[in-house]
């Protein structure tokens, strides 16, 4: 299993955006993280969300903490996750 790491790809388990992938961006407590898709690329909208309702991928991409929607963009284009449009 893939650890929680910040920038690793996980795909949500619950709730309305379960099935989606997400970027782990920040540790909110030992419980919580928050998460990015972006929205207007995943669907998922920046939140903090439950690390029991994430499903970590063996996918990462190298970003900093707290990154913005546009860093995440860049770095899953860099990677070859997101095509350019």
């Amino acid at each position: 299993m893939a650890a929680i790491e910040i920038g690793r790809i996980c795909v949500k388990t619950s709730g309305h955006e379960a099935g989606k992938q997400c970027v782990l961006v920040d540790f909110v407590n030992e419980n919580f993280v928050l998460v990015t898709g972006p929205k207007d690329v995943s669907g998922v909208k920046r939140r903090k969300v439950n690390i029991r309702h994430l499903e970590p991928t063996p996918q990462k991409i190298d970003i900093k903490v707290g990154a913005s929607d546009e860093e995440v963009v860049k770095a899953l284009k860099k990677i070859g996750l997101l095509e350019e449009k």
